[in-house]
């Protein structure tokens, strides 16, 4: 048994959405999750910042003695996921992949849309993961990089968040797409508005259950479970404003968080 936490990390509060993944599969799990409010978002910034500050966000999480990483931020993911990969010797989960395999699983018609912040689109790295699963599946994208100052605000079903979205997203409606990736994790908090624009014949894709899923796994592989008999604990730490952190984190998570706290993520 190895008690140690998981360790999570997002540009800000949308890698909840993949936490609260991770506890439904493994409630037994200690976590500490990390949110880079402070310096959010990631998708407008260069490769070259994207990685400087994964790196941090990891240096970071490894001082409280953590068993695994997970990028749960597709930015970070599609910029920096090999190079954290090599600067630490630890086990590291992206999001990117999962959810990839997941929209090659659930299209029908090989029309598959995905939206994510500019970084991620700019990137093509879903585009290149899903075409080798399967090269016959079209794919369209588009970046949407207001959805998630959107979701950080808390406005996930008003009317300002639904006519953003209809003109971000009426042109992959019109295209025929069956099934959208939400290539972000703030994006499922937006799941309502984004299903009333694109209709009931489009099949949402959110990575979090599938990357919860590959950290199951690879629990599993390195037999590194935590002790069913030892209660979980979780801690939370951001780079912003505590109290912004906990009110709306609670909100993101359907549960109180308690006590978050502010670090200097500078100084790693």
């Amino acid at each position: 048994m190895d008690n140690r936490p998981i360790g999570v990390f997002d540009s800000g509060l949308g890698g909840l959405t993949v936490l609260k993944e991770i506890v439904k599969l493994m409630p037994s799990e200690s976590i500490v999750y990390f949110g880079d409010c402070g310096r959010i978002p990631y998708g407008t910034k260069s490769r070259e910042t994207v990685i400087k500050y994964s790196l941090q966000d990891v240096r970071f999480l490894m001082t409280q003695d953590i068993k695994m990483v997970v990028i749960a931020c597709n930015t970070a993911s599609a910029m920096s996921y090999n190079m954290v990969v090599e600067k630490f010797d630890i086990p590291v989960v992206e999001v990117i992949n999962p959810g990839a395999i997941a929209a090659v699983r659930e299209t029908k018609n090989k029309k598959v849309g995905i939206i994510g912040t500019s970084a991620t689109i700019r990137s093509g790295v879903y585009e290149k993961n899903i075409n080798k699963l399967d090269s016959t599946i079209e794919t369209f994208s588009k970046a949407c990089p207001l959805f998630v100052q959107l979701v950080e605000e808390g406005w996930w079903e008003n009317d300002i968040a639904l006519r953003i979205a209809e003109e971000y997203l009426a042109p992959l409606r019109e295209i025929g797409i069956d099934t959208l990736v939400l290539g972000c994790t703030h994006y499922p908090l937006l799941f309502n508005v984004i299903s009333k624009v694109m209709g009931d014949s489009v099949k949402l894709v959110s990575s979090g259950a599938e990357t919860a899923r590959v950290v199951c796994d690879v629990i599993g592989k390195n037999v590194c479970a935590g002790d069913l008999e030892v209660h979980p604990n979780f801690k939370f730490y951001t780079s912003d404003s505590i109290e912004s952190f906990e009110s709306l984190g609670s909100e993101f998570l359907g549960e109180k968080i308690h006590s978050p706290e502010k670090i200097d993520i500078e100084k790693y």
